[in-house]
């Protein structure tokens, strides 16, 4: 099963471009914990992302898409990083996340991803279309 964990450190919606983490020791135990991810064989994919103020955001509510520049004032919770992983179970991913070295201001949602089995058998077909256009 795939989950995807993700980062919300708290103040990060109101981030200036190009902030970075200017903790060394904190970055480095994150990294340690990546690397535990990695040999553990569990790691899919990880990456940190760039504030909402580099960002934009492309909405669908008129029927036709509008891009917004960030930062986005009604941001109240923002994404600063994700992990992907695949275990066997939630309560496993949970374990994962529980392992994180995170920092107070900081809390990590585990959600799991949509696996073709999870649609109803008349869309599969159209999902694993899609999954062979990728792999190509």
């Amino acid at each position: 099963m795939r989950f995807m964990m993700l980062m919300i450190p708290a103040g990060y919606e109101s981030a200036a471009p190009g902030t970075m983490p200017d903790n060394k020791d904190q970055l480095d135990a994150m990294m340690d914990y990546n690397r535990a991810m990695q040999q553990a064989g569990v790691l899919v994919a990880c990456d940190g992302l760039h504030p909402p103020s580099m960002g934009a955001r492309v909405r669908f509510d008129t029927g036709r898409p509008v891009v917004t520049d960030g930062p986005f004032t009604e941001a109240k919770e923002v994404l600063g990083g994700y992990w992907v992983i695949d275990v066997a179970s939630r309560d496993a991913a949970i374990e994962w996340a529980r392992r994180c070295p995170g920092a107070p201001d900081e809390m990590i949602e585990v959600r799991q991803v949509m696996e073709t089995d999870d649609f109803p058998e008349d869309m599969q077909g159209s999902l694993t279309d899609f999954a062979d256009m990728q792999s190509r």
